[in-house]
């Protein structure tokens, strides 16, 4: 990196190789930074599976290298103006990979990037920024995580070019409420994510798939699937086989190999998870059992068609199946008011009716999981106001997003 220099342009930082070949130099300034988090690998991971599994630490950090390896391409092709400074709210979940989208990344094109991680996370985020964040900065990253209140940050945010939210859809109305209309806000929610497994699936690998996405860092991730809709010509088979596949779920502590369902994190997501299986007790077909360590044994729950079943965001290993009788009757649902505000991905497993890019407000991933499709140098989310919006001049706009091509905007 010794022929790499700083160059000025307007307020923003930008980083190029003599010569302006700007092909190169992003390629080079990408390079250093996937070497820097995979000179400290060993380090984050142990901090990371103090919230994750092991298993999901490995994948975040495999994600977040992919993300810094197309971060050059990601600014290349979006070109995004220079910016003074930008407020990044960080999520409980995801630490690393958020750490990467909403902070080393935008700060490439940004002369100050200010960071406040979820007060639940709060001394493993600060960790992860002790371990690479020094390096970082070296390379010219201007990094500032800072551990306050929401309201103390709220002050940092009337003086950036763009804020970045990722929590509750009331939080961000909050916070979009106190910028001034010059502000570029983007808000991140989440959505239930279904799956749909139609009379035409490939039975075996939809259900590896659905248990994969179901138990991905124990449940708790925003990309799970909260419901899965089965046609009812396979209810039976699909029922038996996820039944089968989460018996042999590998349950054990969040730091040990292969392990993939541990104690949960957070308290409220024990009790999230306990009530939902009491609630639904009848329809358990197996699992069900939470201890007081905050294991929740992976569970199966299978129910009958409801259309005013609105699953919550379970942050556990339940898999939650319903079966549904035409295609049209889950194309209603997903319009539904609720589900239209929450609309994020759904994922289409051999049903041909459902066969174009959206249904509803939600995106569509055809024989694949959200996990499968996710890019983080790519605009993320559905469009649905609570999954995924951007804000500016008093108008909000819901689709996927990103960063570095909303500034571009």
């Amino acid at each position: 990196m010794s022929d790499v220099i700083d160059v000025r342009h307007g307020s923003a930082c930008h980083l190029r190789r003599k010569g302006d070949d700007r092909h190169e130099s992003w390629g080079e300034i990408g390079a250093g930074l996937v070497r820097i988090f995979l000179d400290a690998r060993d380090d984050l991971l142990e901090v990371l599976t103090g919230v994750a599994t092991l298993r999901s630490a490995e994948d975040e950090l495999f994600r977040s290298l992919r993300a810094l390896s197309g971060a050059g391409w990601e600014i290349q092709r979006n070109s995004p103006g220079a910016l003074r400074k930008v407020a990044s709210f960080l999520p409980s979940n995801n630490l690393l990979y958020s750490y990467v989208l909403f902070g080393v990344i935008p700060s490439l094109y940004a002369d100050r990037l200010c960071m406040r991680p979820s007060a639940r996370v709060t001394d493993t985020a600060m960790a992860l920024d002790a371990v690479v964040g020094p390096a970082l900065r070296g390379l010219g990253c201007e990094l500032d995580l800072t551990p306050v209140s929401q309201r103390e940050f709220m002050t940092t945010c009337l003086t950036a070019d763009a804020v970045v939210f990722t929590g509750q859809p009331r939080n961000a109305d909050a916070v979009a409420a106190k910028l001034g209309t010059d502000t570029l806000m983007l808000a991140l929610g989440s959505g239930p994510n279904p799956i749909v497994v139609g009379p035409e699936a490939e039975l075996a690998r939809a259900c590896r798939d659905i248990v994969e996405a179901r138990v991905y860092n124990s449940g708790q991730d925003c990309l799970c699937p909260d419901i899965v809709f089965v046609h009812e010509s396979v209810t039976k088979e699909v029922v038996e086989r996820l039944e089968d596949l989460l018996s042999r779920v590998v349950i054990g502590e969040r730091h040990s190999p292969g392990v993939q369902v541990a104690p949960l994190v957070y308290q409220d997501a024990v009790a999230g998870a306990s009530e939902f299986i009491d609630r639904h007790r009848e329809n358990v077909v197996s699992g069900g059992a939470v201890d007081a360590d905050g294991f929740v044994q992976p569970t199966l729950v299978s129910l009958p068609w409801n259309p005013d079943f609105h699953p919550p965001e379970l942050f556990s290993p339940i898999v939650t199946v319903m079966e549904y009788s035409s295609p049209s009757d889950v194309e209603a649902w997903m319009a539904s008011p609720c589900e239209s505000e929450r609309g994020m991905y759904v994922s289409v497993y051999g049903e041909p009716a459902l066969d174009r890019e959206r249904v509803a407000t939600s995106v569509v991933t055809r024989e694949c999981t959200t996990f499968d499709i996710e890019d983080g140098n790519r605009p993320f989310g559905g469009y649905g106001e609570s999954a995924s919006s951007v804000r500016r001049r008093g108008t909000r706009t819901a689709r996927p997003v990103l960063l570095s091509a909303e500034v571009r905007r």
